[in-house]
């Protein structure tokens, strides 16, 4: 039996295309495939068929669609089989027996070939890989979740083709290949290896205009159409064409020197090596605070000590937070004492193309040696090119935004001579030997300082109330204050009073905060971008229920999932630095705060992206489980809290002192219970009388505003496998 990838997804045994059902099914396998011989969790399959909007009764149709599957696989007579295995499911086949592996371990072989000057024995290996494409890939297949998959393979089919014709062109089948490049490029008109590839057959044919005129009508439209004139390899090979007529664009026959494990070296430069790369980015003019970090970072980066490990220290903080800025401040303290240069590269980890290793190391090996004309063709083995040109040199190295470790690893150096810096939204717990630094908001004093110097220091002073009050409502988040800053910058006659009152309004916050491409919205919104659908979904609940400061079983409650499954979500949305984890109170309850902005966008996301009767079902689940804790640290026993999301010493704790543990929540579900008991929510809400005799149940203490006295109580449905009877909340004056 064969598993296809490489075009429409089909399986087939004996010759035969054997049936796999609808678009679910084959998603499903799709699914199982590209990950086949590893556990593919449920939630992760779920999210593949349905994504955010799954039926009711997902588990149980996906639990169909694998057992129909399952029929398929036995035909192999068990070589292939799909087996349950906690937290999910693993498909099991036969070396070979899907078409992706075949093509990428052919692919492998023919780059290897190459490497070694084989150019004939590589240029068949990718012809063999490449006949195995059918069309594009996962054909018939469409999942947010598979799209990466799909844009990878067909990357690979691209970069093959491009390394067959290389190799072609390395055995000097010029005329052979001039019209499939040139249909080629007609097609991909801004992949330069291809114009180059064409430009290169042209000028060995003895048609130098022609190729020159294909330089020109790249250059022309990646001026145009992108911005950008063309990389340096294709000026290259322009060059070489003026210079050298016929011959001058043809590759050299690989020598020994070029056989070599690290790839094609470059020849020795004429005038030594270039200068000192000095990429840094301009330190900000306006930056303040952080002389703590900042003390620590540079003494970590010059430590004359080091002998072994190379010195990584990577900058943690939530989008906005100043990483970018403490990094390039941090790094121009420290050019001094890196002579050899200073790289950099934004790795545009929260854009929506993250910059690949192969691309930066590329750039870098450029910077690094200016004779070089051809660049190893993996990542890996430019990542060893690069470790050994930076061997010996005190370089410093910034990589920016980045996404995760495998986005950094390889653009690591070996040599402990070298520095690195990285920022990140993410905590890069996976880089060996790394030191984090994570930023919280700017003090108050600092804050405040930030704001005077953007709009000046006698105008600051002349309302310095309002000046702390737009400070306290940026939440100390510096690109907030700047965006603030440069708003009042530019309208001179407001005063800052003004743009305070406006900022108070939450519902006009987001908006005031946004100036020309700085915008606090957008910011956050690339980190909400990267979360799973669940956690999407709690930081929406978090921001429509109103949640600044809440206990772990309040988003149990709200999403209608476990207690283990609302930490794990918690805890997805504190590695994101959208949420903050408090600690533990006094009552052995973890708690989790969000701050006012992130609250804000949640809310915002809710509006946009949730139904309202969703959202009030969540609230009555909270308050349905709230009335039930208070009903469970009444009744007391030691089997009281049965499916509860609270450990009974937690019960136990707040049975000793309930009102404390009242007045503690109350101002985290003061907005809950007035949805849960809103007009409309009838679904979820009946009216009822009710009793209780725990301290409490009369009002809801609260210090900053007073007791509030409960008018009436609606019956609220409890959350799904949670408690058999329902629970009753009160309806706050």
């Amino acid at each position: 039996m064969e598993f296809r990838l490489l075009g429409s997804v089909e399986v087939s045994s004996g010759g035969s295309v054997v049936g796999i059902g609808g678009a679910k099914p084959r998603t499903l396998l799709v699914s199982l495939l590209v990950d086949h011989g590893r556990v593919v969790p449920a939630n992760r399959l779920l999210d593949a068929l349905w994504g955010e909007h799954p039926p009711g009764r997902a588990r149980s149709i996906l639990q169909t669609y694998v057992s129909s599957l399952r029929q398929v696989t036995n035909r192999t007579g068990g070589r292939a089989a799909i087996t349950t295995r906690s937290p999910g499911y693993v498909l099991d086949i036969p070396d070979g027996a899907l078409d992706r592996d075949v093509f990428e371990r052919l692919v492998t072989e023919g780059r290897q070939a190459a490497g070694s000057g084989r150019h004939a024995e590589a240029a068949e290996l990718f012809r063999r890989g490449l006949a195995l494409w059918r069309g594009p890939a996962l054909g018939g297949v469409e999942s947010e979740l598979l799209v990466g998959e799909a844009a990878r393979l067909d990357e690979m089919r691209l970069a093959a083709l491009e390394e067959r014709i290389g190799s072609e062109l390395a055995l000097s089948r010029l005329a052979e290949v001039v019209a499939e490049l040139t249909d080629l490029v007609s097609r991909h008109p801004f992949r330069e290896r291809m114009r180059g590839h064409l430009m290169t057959a042209l000028c060995g044919l003895g048609r130098q205009s022609d190729a020159l005129a294909v330089y020109r009508v790249g250059r022309a439209r990646l001026t145009e159409e992108l911005g950008i004139e063309p990389g340096p390899e294709l000026r290259a090979i322009h060059a070489r064409i003026l210079r050298g007529g016929t011959s001058g664009a043809l590759p050299a026959r690989p020598s020994a020197a070029d056989r070599a494990p690290g790839g094609p070296r470059p020849e020795p430069a004429g005038e030594g090596r270039p200068p000192a790369p000095a990429q840094l980015p301009p330190a900000p003019a306006d930056f303040v605070g952080r002389d703590a970090e900042l003390g620590a970072l540079v003494t970590a980066l010059t430590r004359p000590d080091r002998t072994t490990a190379v010195p990584v220290q990577v900058i943690v903080g939530r989008g906005g937070i100043g990483k970018s800025a403490l990094a390039a401040h941090v790094a121009h303290r420290v050019v001094a004492d890196h002579p050899d240069g200073q790289l950099y590269a934004d790795l545009s980890g929260l854009g929506p193309v993250p910059a690949e290793p192969y691309a930066v190391l590329g750039r870098f090996l450029r910077a690094l040696d200016g004779t070089t004309t051809v660049l190893p063709e993996t990542t890996e083995e430019r990542a060893e090119r690069f470790r050994t040109l930076v061997a010996g040199r005190r370089l410093l190295i910034m990589l920016d935004d980045a996404r995760d470790e495998r986005q950094v690893r390889p653009l690591l150096p070996g040599a402990a001579s070298c520095a690195v810096v990285v920022t990140s939204r993410r905590h890069l717990a996976g880089l060996a030997g790394c030191a984090g630094t994570e930023l919280g908001p700017l003090g108050d004093t600092d804050a405040s300082a930030l704001l005077a110097d953007m709009i000046g220091a006698e105008r600051a002073a002349a309302e310095p109330d309002a000046a702390r009050r737009v400070v306290t409502l940026c939440g100390g988040l510096p690109l907030a204050i700047r965006v603030a800053g440069a708003r009042l910058a530019s309208r001179r006659r407001w005063p800052v009073a003004l743009l305070a009152g406006r900022l108070a309004d939450e519902e006009l916050r987001l908006d005031e905060l946004s100036a020309g491409d700085q915008d606090v919205r957008s910011c956050l919104a690339r980190s909400y971008d990267l979360l799973d659908p669940p956690a999407r979904a709690a930081l929406r609940l978090v921001g429509l229920l109103g949640l600044s400061d809440f206990p772990s079983w309040v988003l149990a409650a709200a999403l209608d999932v476990t207690p283990a499954e609302a930490e794990q979500v918690a805890e997805r949305l504190v590695d994101a630095l959208l949420v903050d984890p408090i600690g533990v109170d006094d009552f052995g309850q973890i708690r989790y705060g969000t701050d006012d902005l992130v609250r804000l966008f949640g809310r915002d996301r809710g509006r946009a992206e949730d139904a309202e009767r969703a959202v009030r079902r969540a609230a009555a689940r909270v308050a349905a489980t709230w009335y039930a804790l208070r009903a469970a640290v009444e009744a007391g026993g030691p089997a009281r809290s049965g499916a509860l999301p609270v450990a009974d010493s937690v019960l136990d704790r707040i049975g000793v002192h309930p009102r404390a543990w009242l007045g503690a929540e109350h101002a985290a579900l003061s907005t809950v219970l007035r949805l849960a008991v809103a007009p409309g929510n009838d679904e979820a809400v009946v009216a009822r009388p009710a009793e209780s005799r725990l301290p409490g149940d009369a009002t809801f203490a609260s210090p900053t505003t007073g007791p509030r006295r409960v008018r009436g109580t609606r019956r609220v449905a409890p959350p799904t496998g949670r408690s058999d009877g329902p629970r009753t909340v009160g309806s706050m004056a």
